[in-house]
Order: structure tokens, then C-alpha cells, then sequence
């Protein structure tokens, strides 16, 4: 299970991530200041981290040089900041960092970015080659599309219509579940409802999901 450090002095912040980290099957530690982020790496070896640029005590541009030169940055490091430039994002990447976030951010785009850097150091490390990690979508890929398919079978196109509405909702939020692991925080993105709205929707339909978060 991935470790994921998230440095930020906003407490929204820190919250947000961690509550949507943690969702994607993360183990996501905390800190509010470059004190906290050293203490925390030395306490753990961390996959990936997001690292804001403004905080109060050192700043994220001085902690991430501070890191570089010591050496090989620790893994993949996602640069954070609602108030920075072009040459501040130049500036990170000279000193090693994987990319660069701007805040506010979606939930999608942090999800992708986390993804694409925990990909990024995997394969610094002991990531298998290029074609088995085609190969290995190609197969996800075949699995999404037979369970489409068996769903779309549950739908009968005779029906009245207010019925066979109901048979394709219970089959697209069957569906969610299967592809989202029960996560309501990424169906209710996906399906873009509110969470209550969600679980309203899912008690009428009678369809039943383990895992609340």
C-alpha cells in the first residue's frame, strides 16, 4: 500500500487530500510545516509527496532544495501552490520535482497526478517493462468491457419506459460500484450527485454497497 505524505499549512487542505488519498486505498500522513514533514520522513519512507510552496517556517521551494541536496530526492515530489508562476513550477522541476499543482484542485486531477507520480517511481525502481504494463491495461480493459456488457443485458428495451429507466440506473450504479471499489466519494463524483442524493438513489433502487467513507 503506497505511502503518501501531504505538506501543507491549510488544514482544509490536509483534510481534503487525506480523506481522498486515504479513499483511493493510500496510507497518507499528515504535516502542517516543514518541521512536521522532516519528522515524518523520519519516521517513514514515503512514495510520493505533495509539497506546498507557501508555508510559514521554510517555504516548500527551500524544503525541496533542501532534499536535492542531499542527494536523490526521497520519490516522486508534487508541487503545491495557488499563487505561483510559470518560473516558480521551472524552478521545481530543475530541482527534481515530478510536476506541479495548482490549487484549488479536482478531485480527479489529484487522484491522476498521485497516480502518474507513484507510476513515475516505480519505474525508477522495479517497475516491469513497458509491455507488460500494456498488457496489463489491455486486460482491465477486456474486464470493464464484459461487465458492461453483462449490465446492458439486464436492461429490457420493451418495457415502459419510467421501468426501464429504473433497470438501467440499477445497472449503471451496479456498475460504479464494481468499477469504483464501493468508493462513495468517487461515485458520487463519477455520477456527479451528492453524496445523500446518492445514497437516496442506491435505497430506492434497492441496491446495497459494504464500504462507507
Amino acid at each position: 500500500m503506497p505511502n503518501i505524505l501531504v505538506i501543507d499549512d491549510e488544514i482544509g487542505i490536509r483534510e481534503l487530500f487525506s480523506e481522498i488519498l486515504s479513499d483511493e486505498g493510500y496510507t497518507v500522513t499528515v504535516a502542517a510545516n516543514s518541521a512536521e514533514a522532516r519528522r515524518a520522513r523520519q519516521m517513514m519512507n514515503f512514495d510520493v509527496i505533495l509539497l506546498d510552496i507557501w508555508m510559514p517556517d521554510t517555504d516548500g521551494m527551500t524544503l525541496l532544495k533542501e532534499w536535492a541536496s542531499q542527494g536523490e530526492l526521497p520519490c516522486p515530489i508534487i508541487m503545491m501552490s495557488g499563487h505561483a508562476n510559470i518560473d516558480m513550477a521551472v524552478e521545481a522541476t530543475k530541482f527534481g520535482a515530478f510536476t506541479f499543482l495548482e490549487k484549488p484542485t479536482s478531485m480527479r486531477d489529484l487522484i491522476e497526478t498521485v497516480h502518474n507520480a507513484l507510476h513515475a517511481g516505480q519505474q525508477k525502481t522495479i517497475y516491469s517493462p513497458q509491455k507488460k504494463t500494456t498488457e496489463h491495461k489491455e486486460t482491465l480493459q477486456e474486464q470493464d468491457e464484459k461487465l458492461q456488457e453483462s449490465l446492458r443485458q439486464q436492461i429490457d428495451f420493451t418495457l415502459p419506459l419510467r421501468e426501464a429507466r429504473d433497470q438501467f440506473e440499477r445497472a449503471y450504479f451496479t456498475y460504479l460500484l464494481e468499477k469504483e471499489n464501493h468508493s462513495m466519494t468517487r461515485i458520487a463524483s463519477r455520477a456527479q450527485l451528492e453524496r445523500t442524493h446518492l445514497y437516496r438513489k442506491l435505497r430506492q433502487l434497492g441496491i446495497e454497497w459494504s464500504k462507507e467513507d
